[in-house]
């Protein structure tokens, strides 16, 4: 029976068996990927001092953390909302003196005070890796190359990547398509929303163009490339060139690629490339991606984040092993060969038990496992 408080807070929720057991063999999977790419596993702590947090990465909310005083030294503490900051700290100080380029993943807890109506959840597991001490297009290669892997390997098909040019606005408004300083954040702000009234209205009638230069890959290249006057972002695009290429000669036209380079939602801290990854029957992303550079450091990194509660929770739950019911007084050697070899037992504990009911399909006899 329910009592009132058996009820969760709003956002959270159990995750019960068929759930968890998607959600493990996604992360095994996709960290199999990561160490397999030499990308080595770290841990940080789920609280840490606020100020840490928030100053080790631009865009991070203070506001979006539960927040309370530690009794011990008396500082702010923070749960935090996202991993990424961590990793940067942990670069910057434990990992400080460790060759270059530096390869780590993750997978952990996280926690927001609110999250919107279009993803209520509040409390999620990110997973991701990051690629610090290289800001080149073979960085940004890899981390794309790697995020579509571990996608695949967590089981999702019809994956397509859509790129972005965070600091677009920024890079041409110093020169290119000149903007005073108090109107950069307006016209981004237009663009994003792919307001052409808007953009007009806010002194960035030059941009109308970058609106129109979404679509598929190749497609949306060629306007952009017109709007790069003066050669303002001819590196980037070439490296945009680059990165698909790679992409493309792994998959071939098994994974899609797109272009939307004024999209910024998500993207708040991320420096000149950026990712968003998508696949069939998900709804919203299946995780982001980009170059950053750490707060505090200044040194340069590239990583992704992959949503795992919301990938998968489309992907097939893995074929559980047999369950065989070991009635009182069976041989425990016996069964324990058969965990060895892979089965998985549930122990009579009292008279009146329904093997079926268990989740038994076997029961042993004596030293083997026969069909109930």
């Amino acid at each position: 029976m329910t009592r009132p408080d058996d009820l969760l807070p709003e956002g959270l929720e159990d995750r019960l068996p068929a759930a968890t057991v998607r959600i493990a063999a996604a992360m095994n999977a996709c960290l199999g990927v990561m160490g397999s790419h030499g990308y080595d596993r770290v841990r940080p702590p789920l609280l840490e001092f606020e100020a840490s947090l928030a100053g080790r990465m631009q865009g991070v909310e203070t506001r979006a953390m539960f927040r309370f005083v530690d009794p011990a030294s008396l500082r702010t503490l923070a749960l935090r909302s996202d991993i990424t900051p961590q990793i940067g700290r942990i670069a910057s100080t434990s990992l400080a003196t460790a060759a270059r380029p530096l390869r780590l993943s993750y997978c952990g807890d996280t926690a927001l005070i609110r999250a919107s109506q279009l993803d209520p959840a509040r409390e999620r597991i990110q997973l991701g890796a990051e690629l610090i001490g290289a800001d080149s297009v073979a960085a940004a290669s890899e981390i794309v190359m790697l995020a579509i892997e571990a996608a695949e390997a967590a089981g999702l098909t019809g994956i397509s990547v859509d790129f972005t040019l965070p600091d677009l606005v920024d890079t041409l408004a110093r020169e290119a398509l000149p903007l005073a300083e108090d109107r950069i954040a307006d016209v981004r702000r237009e663009l994003d929303t792919k307001d052409a009234g808007g953009l007009k209205a806010a002194g960035g009638e030059a941009y109308l163009p970058l609106l129109y230069a979404t679509g598929p890959f190749d497609a949306a290249l060629e306007p952009l490339r017109e709007v790069d006057a003066g050669g303002a972002l001819k590196s980037r695009l070439d490296g945009l060139v680059a990165i698909a290429a790679a992409i493309t000669a792994r998959w071939g036209d098994a994974v899609r690629l797109t272009l939307d380079p004024t999209e910024r939602h998500g993207f708040e801290y991320q420096s000149w490339f950026g990712f968003t990854i998508y696949a069939e029957g998900l709804r919203g992303a299946a995780g982001r991606g980009g170059t950053y550079r750490i707060s505090g450091s200044d040194e340069a990194a590239t990583g992704f984040t992959l949503y795992l509660d919301r990938l998968a929770a489309i992907t097939a739950t893995p074929e559980a092993a047999r369950m065989v019911y070991l009635p009182l007084g069976h041989d425990p050697a016996a069964a324990a060969r058969l965990r060895s070899a892979g089965w998985r037992t549930r122990a009579q504990l009292g008279e009146g038990e329904d093997p079926a009911a268990l989740g038994c399909g076997w029961v042993l006899k004596g030293a083997e496992a026969a069909p109930i």
